[in-house]
């Protein structure tokens, strides 16, 4: 497990077609990610929390940047995994896949 206690949130349409952090151009109906730390390629795990459903994602980006935010999650995956159309964040663990 890489961190138990995780806050995912989804990127904005306005992000769709401009370059990513690892030079790909972000698409948000492909299940990608951003995340401060781990490496571009890496295959990261995401388990909503409250209802225990998950998505494998791609790390491809850098950020969130906004705070309390811990991977920031394309919008196809946000939506594989919520409970809730309308939230725009989500509890989650993160354990990356070897």
């Amino acid at each position: 497990m890489y961190d138990k206690k995780a806050v995912a949130c989804f990127y904005a349409d306005k992000f769709n077609g401009r370059s990513t952090a690892s030079g790909e151009k972000f698409s948000n109906s492909k299940l990608t990610a951003a995340h401060r730390k781990l490496p571009f390629g890496t295959k990261v795990k995401v388990t909503n929390l409250k209802n225990n459903k998950s998505v494998k994602v791609v790390i491809n980006d850098r950020g969130p940047f906004s705070g309390g935010m811990d991977i920031d999650l394309s919008k196809k995956a946000f939506m594989e995994i919520t409970d809730n159309k309308n939230h725009g964040q989500l509890k989650v663990s993160l354990e990356i896949i070897k």
